[in-house]
């Protein structure tokens, strides 16, 4: 298998355009590869600089996970912290949970974040919004996002080889208009679901808001973690 590292854009197109495979850390595919056979060629975006960023409001996909650090907003931040094993940390990237696995638990973050993907194909660089990338799995350079007032991460705990624990990112954004906007995502199981209200002072409006929403579907149990983070957040941002 030949590994192809390209620097620039036009570099990268011109791969895809022959067929390398895109791969990150190869976490999720090496494993195939073994058992099915490797492509001829893949793609690795680690030396692409617009893959590679990491600052306030963009994170690139080829960023591996242990280097998303304070320079990120909290919630992308503890959420990368909490996957897998350190070893794993070191070597899955941030296109590779985004896109290709099927647990996704950076997906949340970049929700409440309001992020949307800038992704590439053979005519060029466009941005999409992040259910088009998941659906489609176009290759990702990164996310880049609006800077929230405040966010937080909640992670249930898991058993090793169970299902997915649940997750719960929430992030307050402030608008245009002078009003405050709640963002709120929740992956339960291999399902992730959202919803955005306004953020008012009044915490119970908040929380009876959300119910008319996708978020209002979770079971019981769930909706009262949600509305314990909802709660919590809006205190942190003063609401």
């Amino acid at each position: 298998m030949l590994l192809r590292l390209p620097t620039s854009l036009s570099e990268a197109r011109r791969c895809l355009a022959e067929g390398a495979v895109p791969v990150g850390g190869a976490t999720l595919v090496w494993a195939q590869w073994q058992r099915d056979g490797f492509p001829e060629q893949a793609m690795s975006l680690r030396r692409l600089p617009e893959a590679t960023v990491v600052d306030g409001e963009t994170l690139g996909a080829a960023v591996l996970l242990h280097q998303i650090d304070d320079r990120v907003p909290e919630v992308l931040r503890r959420a990368a912290a909490s996957i897998g094993t350190g070893a794993v940390r070191r070597t899955a990237t941030v296109g590779g949970n985004i896109v290709g696995s099927t647990l996704r638990c950076l997906l949340p973050p970049a929700l409440v974040l309001d992020a949307r993907a800038t992704v590439m194909d053979g005519d060029g660089t466009y941005e999409a919004e992040l259910a088009e990338v998941v659906a489609k799995r176009p290759l990702m350079l990164g996310i880049r996002w609006r800077r929230p007032l405040v966010s937080a991460y909640h992670k249930a705990p898991g058993d090793v080889g169970g299902p997915p624990p649940l997750v719960v990112a929430t992030a307050v954004h402030a608008e245009q208009d002078g009003g405050r906007q709640l963002f709120t995502a929740v992956r339960d199981g291999d399902d992730v679901v959202s919803g955005s209200v306004p953020a008012t002072a009044d915490p119970g409006r908040v929380l009876d808001a959300l119910e008319g929403t996708a978020l209002g579907r979770l079971p019981g149990e769930k909706r009262d973690v949600v509305r314990r983070e909802v709660t919590d957040i809006l205190v942190r941002a003063g609401g």
